[in-house]
């Protein structure tokens, strides 16, 4: 077995923010293979956010964010088992992350279980008609427009989009099991409220050659 170090503990931790015993483990269980142990702790954290899934989490905090320019503006409900956890600085940066991506992403649900069926049905017959209109075979037009309903949850829902702040390109989803795994509560992220400013007024356009007439006495 490889002699694990401090150094490599120290490494696997800053690149996966585990645990410092949990990382030790990994790398024991992967002969000191920092790939192996990575891949060993997000099995971990996905069979931790398993067993913690049915939990009630009422505790937790309201992340915010407010764009730089006042145009944009977020609200949303992150969700722990206690208030210990809600006061932890992982958490709440995580509540503060997922604001941000609400605001630059704009999704509409947070999870594809939100969606109503006919909305999901509508938009499957579409991707179907597009399928279709390229020509291609009957028997794989569904399993083509499944394709493209995975691409559109990905766009509307927040668990589905990759995470803005990670260089892996993981969804929002896979940094939430992470979390929880490293945490050891059950997280949920509740619901979420997107401003944006002027959204949904009907703005008043104005006629520029009636005002130029108008001007000139005509």
């Amino acid at each position: 077995m490889a002699d694990i170090t401090a150094k490599m503990v120290k490494e696997l931790r800053d690149a996966t923010g585990a645990p410092m015993g949990d990382c030790k483990k990994a790398l024991q269980e992967s002969d000191g293979d920092m790939k192996a142990a990575s891949e060993w702790l997000q099995k971990k954290s996905a069979a931790t956010a398993s067993k913690k899934a049915g939990r009630t989490a009422a505790e937790g905090v309201i992340g915010t964010y407010l764009h730089h320019d006042g145009r944009t503006g977020v609200l949303v409900e992150v969700n722990a088992e206690t208030d210990f956890v809600a006061k932890n600085e992982s958490f709440q940066q995580f509540a503060r992350d997922i604001a941000m991506q609400i605001a630059a992403l704009a999704p509409k649900y947070v999870s594809s279980s939100e969606i109503p069926e006919a909305e999901v049905n509508t938009q499957r017959e579409i991707f179907q008609a597009q399928v279709r209109e390229l020509g291609k075979p009957e028997n794989l037009v569904p399993r083509i427009a499944e394709g493209k309903l995975g691409s559109w949850y990905a766009e509307i829902c927040l668990l589905d989009q990759a995470f803005v702040k990670d260089e892996k390109g993981r969804k929002v989803s896979e940094v939430l099991t992470e979390l929880i795994g490293k945490i050891g509560e059950n997280i949920v992220i509740r619901r979420f409220v997107r401003f944006e400013l002027g959204e949904g007024v009907e703005k008043k356009e104005d006629d520029f050659a009636a005002e130029v007439a108008r001007m000139a006495g005509a």
